[in-house]
């Protein structure tokens, strides 16, 4: 049974940059996957559980948990002199790291996360998740980062993945050359393989909306979730929503089905972050056999305009997000 490392040293051929930067970079992103599952699987038990009392960037109350993790991230990636920049979605502007010049052909790795996804379950004791993208930054070494290293296309990231902590702990990763999956054994602390080229199914078998909002959607997608639970064919489909993406998209990628989070009325532009949520998970999706979109076109393919920059969002097998694309064009 291959560990993460192990993983990546076999398969080093399939990356096309530095394997000694890959190995480096998850070395953080472990040592972040685990402090954050310890605090969560007590968080009933200290004074993590809650809200902080602060409003973050995003205009949403942040949980203790929330700010947690994202000092856990920064702090993590700063020890292993691989990474030049952060954005994240608990910060306003961007965080620049400054690292060891001797090895600057290392530290070229901008990355962009999501601490905790789904912090609004933590006080129930629902699955919650960590997301991350990276990408090569654009500037010269000898320049200082700027914005435009931050918003590139969703095509230029070279990894992403995210860590679900939930019955177990798995970090789940592409970069470019399919998805797979470890499980974290609490035992000996360390990621071993247990989901190997992570596909959808060949199966359309769910669909997960927040359909408390039915009546703000779009008619296409209305129209679409009516389709969904006709009574025809193989139809009709199972409803499962967590409200955590993370949560919400490793189930539909194990068992098969499309994950929508739609503009509203209420929220014109979608809900779902395109840098720090929709990019990453579109990654994986595509990796994986599926196809992602805005209800109208390619997510990897829109041109971000700011940091915190939303969108609708659409993830799932092909045949069931193209078949929602077509009620939204009708």
């Amino acid at each position: 049974m291959y560990t993460l490392g192990e993983f990546i040293i076999e398969n080093r051929d399939n990356f096309s940059f530095s394997t000694e930067a890959l190995l480096r970079l998850f070395s953080s992103i472990k040592l972040a996957a685990k402090a954050i599952n310890k605090e969560v699987n007590k968080a009933g038990l200290t004074e993590k559980i809650g809200s902080s009392g602060i409003t973050n960037i995003q205009g949403e109350n942040q949980q203790k948990l929330d700010d947690f993790a994202h000092r856990v991230f920064i702090e993590s990636f700063k020890s292993r002199n691989v990474v030049c920049g952060i954005a994240s979605e608990e910060s306003k502007d961007f965080i620049v790291i400054k690292g060891d010049q001797k090895k600057a052909i290392l530290n070229q790795y901008i990355v962009l996360i999501d601490p905790l996804d789904g912090s609004s379950n933590i006080d129930v004791n629902v699955s919650i998740g960590s997301i991350f993208s990276v990408y090569i930054r654009k500037s010269s070494n000898n320049l200082s980062l700027g914005l435009e290293d931050f918003l590139q296309m969703g095509n230029k990231q070279i990894i992403a993945g995210y860590i679900i902590y939930g019955s177990s702990t798995i970090l789940v990763y592409t970069t470019g050359n399919g998805v797979h999956g470890f499980t974290l054994d609490p035992s000996v602390g360390t990621f071993y393989l247990s989901h190997p080229n992570i596909q959808f199914p060949n199966i359309e078998k769910m669909y997960s909306i927040n359909d408390g909002n039915y009546a703000r959607f779009p008619e296409g997608i209305k129209k679409f979730i009516n389709y969904c639970q006709e009574e025809k064919g193989d139809r009709p489909y199972t409803a499962r929503y967590i409200g955590s993406l993370v949560g919400d998209f490793h189930r539909n990628v194990i068992q098969g089905g499309i994950y929508i989070y739609p503009k509203t009325a209420l929220s014109p532009e979608g809900k779902l972050r395109l840098l720090y949520e929709c990019n990453p998970i579109a990654f994986l999706t595509e990796q994986a056999g599926g196809k992602a979109s805005d209800g109208k076109k390619r997510i990897l393919d829109i041109k971000p305009y700011k940091l915190h920059q939303r969108t609708p969002f659409i993830c799932g097998p092909i045949g069931m997000v193209s078949k929602l694309e077509e009620f939204m064009k009708k």
